[in-house]
């Protein structure tokens, strides 16, 4: 199958683009610089020059594939539909995958699936016009498919690290907000990458949580991170306002309790994540 990645140069697009060429999918990935394009070229993908605001070449390059995956990250809500609408067109009874999150349950009170409610942070309560008009396509003969991940880690690990591990290497421990009792809702790089592969065979209308079903404790994470920065489990527990003060709007995001299920892709995918403990992880460093 000939597959469009957008965001294909970053943590989650090379990893998907890599799990399409192993399963012998032809790639094309936009790319917004000479940098990205040589990026996306050393996994395997033919780099589409252009941005999400070219429409024009979104539109061309969806139109020359049978599937889209759209993982790059839109400056603004209005951007990201018009993006969306645009590869939606190309693309027209191709597989589209669209790239949402976890974080738009907000506290999900206990273990739940997709069709939670939604009560999203300020920080993402855009993503419910762009969804809902994603979906929609599958009434007009489209084949839209939309995927939540959680919070990833692997790899690079950027947000975790960014905001955790290196001001914790910084000030002598790795922090958590509040009294660390909060769940996260943690998915492996990898296993996400299966993920998105295989939601291309999903039916019109379907939505994952692209969750590993481990949903540790944020104490018990901080805890795991100072080890691995050799910090010797040293935390701080941070307010929610001084936690503000430092991260900005995102910390109202890292401060939610969530937990969320895998099943629903685990039985209709066949899907089955197979990095269960992130704690060893964050502890090897």
């Amino acid at each position: 199958m000939k597959v469009l990645v957008t965001g294909g140069s970053g943590y989650i697009g090379k990893a998907v683009i890599r799990e399409l060429r192993a399963g012998g999918h032809t790639v094309r990935a936009l790319a917004r610089s000479d940098r990205a394009a040589q990026a996306v070229e050393a996994v395997g993908a033919e780099p589409v020059r252009g941005t999400l605001s070219d429409l024009d070449v979104l539109n061309e390059a969806a139109a020359g594939v049978e599937a889209v995956i759209h993982l790059a990250q839109a400056e603004t809500g209005e951007e990201d539909l018009a993006a969306a609408e645009a590869m939606q067109d190309g693309v027209g009874a191709g597989t589209y995958v669209h790239t949402g999150g976890t974080w738009v349950y907000g506290d999900t009170g206990g273990v739940v699936g997709e069709d939670a409610p939604w009560n999203p942070p300020a920080l993402v309560a855009w993503r419910r016009p762009v969804e809902d008009a994603v979906l929609a396509r599958a009434e007009r003969g489209g084949r839209p498919v939309v995927v939540r991940p959680g919070l990833l880690y692997g790899g690079d690990n950027r947000l975790i690290d960014i905001f955790f591990t290196q001001p914790g290497k910084k000030a002598g421990a790795v922090a958590y907000i509040g009294d660390g009792s909060q769940h996260w809702a943690l998915v492996h790089v990898d296993d996400l990458a299966k993920l998105y592969v295989a939601a291309l065979r999903a039916a019109a209308g379907s939505v994952y949580a692209g969750v590993g079903g481990v949903n540790p404790t944020t104490k018990e994470i901080a805890e795991a991170l100072s080890h691995g920065a050799g910090l010797d489990g040293r935390t701080v527990s941070l307010t929610l306002e001084e936690a503000r003060e430092q991260m900005g709007p995102i910390a109202d995001a890292f401060a939610l309790d969530q937990q969320l299920t895998p099943a629903r892709a685990r039985a209709e995918l066949g899907w089955e994540p197979v990095h269960t403990d992130p704690l060893s992880v964050f502890a090897r460093g």
